[in-house]
């Protein structure tokens, strides 16, 4: 059986991570995305580890450690992206994959961000790649995917909204799936 490791990153009360107007917090956002893609991976039969608390902030660290500890199949690091502390007009969904990876990794980004851009119907802004610790320090397939731009006001609306949490979950799980029968993983 497969086993996804799920990170809904930063933590609740990690500073910055928030819109303008402070009506949305990121990890709110990051952690509803997170339970919602567990839940629908769960009834896919996939098994599933979270690597956040609700409650605290946990460290970098200690999130890519519990996820090689635990040695899953793959690492999704959820966010929602931001472009100064000011609203603007960026926006869009990106997904990020370490520099020198495995072409697992760089299918398992490709998959995911496909679904995104075409459940989410948001603008392509591409896969990349990043020196992101979540993604260098694990040692399984590892993407983080940005859902959006806080600092864009239509997108913060639609990162606040249920419904569009929910197309998140659900193009991550798709995009999932669609890897873990490409790599043949049971």
């Amino acid at each position: 059986m497969a086993t996804i490791i799920l990170d809904a990153g930063h933590g609740p009360n990690t500073p910055g991570k928030r819109s303008p107007d402070g009506r949305l917090l990121e990890f709110h956002f990051n952690s509803e995305v997170a339970e919602l893609l567990r839940h629908y991976l769960l009834l896919e039969g996939v098994d599933v580890f979270c690597t956040h608390e609700n409650g605290r902030d946990a460290p970098l660290a200690e999130r890519t450690t519990l996820a090689n500890r635990l040695d899953g199949d793959a690492f999704v690091s959820i966010h929602a992206n931001a472009c100064g502390n000011d609203w603007n007009e960026v926006q869009g969904i990106e997904t990020y994959m370490y520099p020198q990876t495995s072409k697992q990794t760089a299918l398992l980004a490709e998959l995911i961000h496909r679904s995104m851009i075409s459940v989410c119907e948001r603008k392509d802004r591409g896969v990349k790649t990043a020196n992101f610790a979540v993604l260098r320090e694990t040692k399984m397939p590892a993407v983080l995917v940005e859902c959006g731009f806080m600092t864009n006001r239509e997108e913060a609306g639609l990162l606040l909204s249920r419904s569009y949490r929910v197309q998140c979950a659900r193009a991550m799980c798709f995009g999932i799936l669609s890897w873990l029968s490409h790599v043949k993983i049971t």
